[in-house]
This record gives C-alpha cells, sequence and structure tokens, in this order.
C-alpha cells in the first residue's frame, strides 16, 4: 500500500480537504479514505493558520479510523507544555510570554468555548509518536538524529505513556532527555562563532542556527552548513565551521527520510537523494506539501503534490 505523507497544516483545514481530494482521498463515514492509499502526517498540526481545532479533529479521525499515522511536531509538544504545571512550583512548564502566547493564539481561539476537547486533544497529542519507520522509509518532524534516537529507545520513549513521570526534564532543552527531544522535534543548531547573529523570519535576534543534519561538517562554510532561508544567509558569517563541531551525515544507502518544519518555500524537491522536507509554508501563504511513497530507495520529484489556498502547483 502505497504511503501519502502530508507535511505541516497549522490550522488551514481548506488546504488539507484539498489536498486529500487532490491525492484521492474520500470523506466517507465522517472521515478521509483511501481505497489503496495511507497517510502520514509529519507534525504541527495547530497554530498560525485559522483552523486548529477542525484540523486535528480531521487528522484524528482519520488516525482512530486506521486511515492515517500522525507523529508529534514541536507544535504539538509546545501546546503540552503550555497547559501542563510543573509538579512542584505550580508554574507552566512552557512560559505565558508575550512571544508564547501569540505563537500558540490561533490555537487557543478555537478552543475557547470548547475546554473539554482541549483537554482531549493534548491527551491524544501525548500518545503521538516522535518518530516511525514504515515500509522501507522513516519519518520525524525535524531530524533523524542518531544521538537522539538511542537514547530515547533505550528510555523506551518512542510513544509518550511514560512521559507524565518525566515532567519537567521533557521540557527542559538543558537535560538529556529535553535535548533528544528537541533534537528530533526542533532540529540541530550550532551556535555562531563569537558575536555573530542574524535576524529569523519572525524578526527574533538568534545567535544559533539551523543546520543540515544530514550533511554539516567542520571545515564548510556557515552559509553551505546551515539550513535556512536565502535572507538569513547572507546575514552568516562568511567563514569555514571550526572543529569544535560534530561531523553531521545520514548514510544515501539508508532509507528515505522525510521532515517537516523548516519552512520552506518554492517548488518541492529532494533535499538529498533520499531525504525530503514537506514543509512548504502553508501558513504563510505557501503551499501543502505531500509525497506519495511506493517504496522507492531515492526521492523521485514526480511524487510530490501541493496545493495552495489560491490555486493547484
Amino acid at each position: 500500500m502505497a504511503i501519502d505523507i502530508i507535511g505541516d497544516i497549522h490550522g488551514e483545514l481548506a488546504a488539507l480537504e484539498r489536498l486529500l481530494s487532490r491525492l484521492g482521498y474520500r470523506k466517507q463515514g465522517g472521515t478521509w479514505r483511501h481505497p489503496e492509499c495511507t497517510a502520514l502526517f509529519l507534525g504541527d498540526l495547530i497554530d498560525r493558520g485559522p483552523y486548529p481545532r477542525a484540523v486535528v479533529d480531521t487528522v484524528r479521525r482519520m488516525v482512530d479510523a486506521g486511515n492515517a499515522y500522525c507523529l508529534m511536531g514541536n507544535h504539538e509538544l509546545n501546546a503540552i507544555a503550555y497547559h501542563t504545571r510543573h509538579p512542584e512550583t505550580g508554574e507552566y512548564l512552557r512560559p505565558h510570554t508575550p512571544k508564547n502566547r501569540h505563537q500558540h493564539a490561533a490555537t487557543l481561539r478555537c478552543y475557547a468555548n470548547y475546554r473539554n476537547r482541549l483537554r482531549s486533544d493534548l491527551d491524544w497529542f501525548k500518545t503521538l509518536p516522535l518518530w516511525l519507520e514504515l515500509e522501507g522509509l522513516r519519518a520525524v518532524h525535524a531530524a533523524w538524529e542518531p544521538w537522539a534516537l538511542a537514547r530515547l529507545q533505550q528510555m523506551r520513549l518512542q510513544e509518550q505513556s511514560d512521559w507524565p513521570q518525566m515532567y519537567p526534564d521533557l521540557f527542559d532543552e538543558s537535560s538529556e532527555l529535553g535535548s533528544a527531544v528537541d533534537r528530533l522535534l526542533k532540529g540541530i543548531e550550532w551556535p555562531l562563532p563569537e558575536d555573530a547573529r542574524f535576524t529569523d523570519k519572525d524578526g527574533h535576534s538568534r545567535n544559533q542556527v539551523r543546520v543540515r543534519w544530514w550533511d554539516a561538517a567542520p571545515g564548510k562554510s556557515w552559509q553551505s552548513v546551515a539550513f535556512v532561508g536565502g535572507d538569513v544567509l547572507e546575514q552568516l558569517p562568511d567563514a569555514p565551521v571550526t572543529e569544535d563541531y560534530q561531523v553531521l551525515s545520514y548514510p544515501a544507502t539508508d532509507p528515505p527520510v522525510f521532515v517537516g518544519h523548516y519552512w520552506l518555500t518554492g517548488t518541492p524537491k529532494p533535499l538529498a537523494p533520499n531525504i525530503a522536507c514537506l514543509d512548504y509554508s502553508v501558513a504563510k501563504g505557501g503551499a501543502l506539501a505531500a509525497y506519495r511513497f511506493t517504496g522507492e530507495q531515492q526521492i523521485c520529484e514526480e511524487c510530490f503534490e501541493a496545493v495552495q489556498a489560491s490555486n493547484v502547483i
């Protein structure tokens, strides 16, 4: 059976329904079905766009009916932390700062009159796996990183049945557990040299940059190892990465990996022969992207599909 891998939706219900229709899914018995395909959602169902609750409902119904898989994204993780208090201090594990409230605002609005549904969906988020290996493919929200995968497998934390007793370390990026989860769901960041900084897509000044976790190493330039847009690349140091940083690579002979998370733009295409990102910024005027996987070792450009709010790519 083919697997349709679908990128970050961020509350864009109309784009999701148009993409499912384009892929050949039809609504039957209250959920979307395909006679020959299963969907795999890469996470980040919520925030940003106008209808996060409806998107969660659509995906959850598909998963419950056996028509789809869904991974946890960093926005689902953030939502759990935003609504969970520290067992000792009583403070929320994700502080309710203006920045965090703004990022979560669309979701808070949609659930304002549905508190029971919010609790139910947060509990469902806690059941979502952090990564999957299915029929010759691998999927994770941001980075297939061996150290993080091995550490979480050792702790039996691919799925979240044991998470409650791990609070608050799970949401502490300085802990080993928090660092492992952070790498899978948010990618790998390297600190920039000296006082170098850049301004990200949301206008925040940063001194750490996401790197190409499948191909980054000392000796390469900062611009070649960074996994960011062109406007950010221009702000990065024109200097080689020093020997202080680890080599990151993903073997060309390993199964294809599919990720979301990175707010790409343009026409969907492979990042490497066996790596694809399916986040094409649908919540910022881009596209909702998918890939129909049928067992190939190398990613095929003709297997991508994408839709936008106003027209089909």
